[in-house]
């Protein structure tokens, strides 16, 4: 299964990661640090796992469920693109949603993420989830920037966020962040068993 931080991975795995999990960096996160250091350093670890799970893999593994589930390792990394994009750009920054997601018909496939991912290659969905993590990740920089200068000596995570979406209340961005830890390696889980029915790839 994937690697947990601060606990050894399996001595004996069924099969070692391959050179292609290998090349994906991934950093644990400190033990002691900041509130906002430390979510943001879970955050990366999960989005690192998941990359690892997808590294190596052909356009057909990418798109094979493990049945009964529909679920597939190319449909999470979109799904996981969206859920970025939704958070960090429409939610937090409150801007209107970034490519493809604007012209999406949800209405007429609310799971569209996870079933179009099945006609994009390999590479199509590396480079929409790294570009929305990437994007995430200047959005955050730039909202803990202005909380500081706006609101000096009020903790950032408690802000709220710029749209609050469906949700009763107010949003913060302690909320933010510790939903996006539990987003992440819930599918870190989903996608431990998806590698290992296709290829017996563990610790990953």
């Amino acid at each position: 299964m994937s690697s947990v931080p601060g606990q050894a991975s399996s001595p004996v795995p069924s099969q070692a990661p391959g050179p292609a999990a290998d090349a994906v960096p991934r950093t644990d996160p400190p033990l002691a640090a900041d509130e906002v250091t430390m979510l943001r350093s879970f955050i990366d670890f999960y989005r690192a796992t998941i990359r690892r799970q997808c590294a190596g893999l052909t356009v057909e593994q990418l798109r094979t469920p493990h049945p009964p589930s529909t679920m597939t390792l190319a449909g999470m990394l979109k799904h996981l693109a969206y859920v970025e994009d939704i958070w960090f750009n429409v939610r937090l920054a409150g801007n209107e949603p970034a490519p493809p997601w604007d012209t999406v018909d949800w209405a007429a496939d609310r799971d569209w993420d996870w079933n179009s991912a099945l006609a994009d290659t390999p590479e199509q969905l590396t480079a929409l989830f790294d570009g929305a993590v990437a994007a995430s990740e200047r959005i955050l920089d730039e909202f803990l920037g202005r909380a500081v200068d706006q609101a000096p000596g009020a903790g950032a995570l408690d802000q709220p966020l710029a749209r609050s979406g469906g949700h009763g209340g107010s949003i913060t961005l302690r909320w933010l962040l510790v939903h996006m830890v539990e987003e992440y390696s819930r599918h870190a889980g989903h996608a431990d068993l998806l590698r290992e029915a296709l290829d017996g790839a563990t610790d990953l």
